[in-house]
């Protein structure tokens, strides 16, 4: 999910979408991130996997031996076209795996018209997560149990959440793999939304925006980017007035602190 070869990972997310229709989709997600954290642990077998000079037929071999009775023919395959691909480094092996999981997962969530819901519990947790010190160093300890953090996290969220969004975050929990909690679940957001092609915007505000509102900047939006936008508010008390608006690395901001911050950038030039 970082920085992945365009030709190879469009290869193996055309195999990826060949077998993943006959395959049940929340346990394929599963095993694709159980072996995407398989080749984190194990350093020489993601080597291995992962040597571009390594013949195909070999690694083909070692994923069938290794992953044979342990996970389905569709994560088997996956796994192998991606130990085929070519990658500029060894971590670009798992980092695909864990991607495809995830893209397995958001086509559950589509299948059962839960999408807009997963995309906004992610949010909503990690601004959760966020505002909870607490809760936040118990679910990052890394000297905490995982099975510790997996019942935590079943008595915050089973029933509260969609399944997918429970898998996801339990993922990014217990296997963050060099990020924060809260990068990891903004990667994850907008690797979802990719799954329909939109946009994400993370919209600051003093108060809550009624739906009507919603509509209105979300058609503003759409129309200004060429693209669906899906929108995440924040209800920010710090904004005064105005609303700011970010999508990726740019910024649209109209809130009051951001034209007096404005003002002073010019005063200061």
């Amino acid at each position: 999910m970082r920085g992945l070869s365009r030709a190879s990972l469009a290869d193996v997310e055309e195999r990826f979408n060949a077998v993943a229709g006959s395959a049940d989709l929340g346990t394929l997600s599963d095993e694709l991130f159980a072996v995407a954290d398989l080749l984190d642990r194990e350093h020489g077998l993601r080597r291995a996997l992962s040597d571009p000079a390594g013949p195909v037929e070999q690694k083909s071999g070692v994923v069938r031996s290794l992953l044979s009775g342990k996970v389905g023919e569709a994560a088997i395959a996956t796994v192998e076209a991606a130990a085929a691909a070519r990658w500029s480094r060894a971590g670009d092996l798992p980092d695909v795996l864990e991607r495809l999981g995830v893209v397995a997962a958001a086509a559950e969530a589509e299948s059962q018209s839960r999408l807009d819901e997963v995309e906004d519990e992610l949010f909503r947790f990690g601004r959760i997560v966020a505002a909870n010190p607490d809760l936040r160093r118990a679910l990052t300890d890394a000297n905490a149990s995982e099975e510790g953090k997996r019942a935590l996290l079943r008595d915050l969220l089973s029933g509260k959440v969609a399944p997918t969004s429970l898998r996801l975050i339990t993922q990014l929990v217990l296997h963050p793999r060099g990020r924060s909690l809260e990068t990891g679940l903004e990667e994850v957001g907008e690797l979802v939304a990719e799954q329909r092609q939109r946009l994400v915007a993370v919209v600051r505000s003093a108060v809550e925006l009624s739906e009507a509102q919603k509509q209105r900047l979300t058609t503003w939006l759409r129309t200004s980017y060429g693209r669906d936008v899906h929108l995440n508010v924040e209800v920010d008390k710090r904004v005064l007035g105005g609303f700011s608006v970010r999508i990726g690395d740019e910024i649209i901001d109209t809130t009051i602190v951001g034209r007096i911050e404005e003002v002073r950038r010019r005063l200061a030039g």
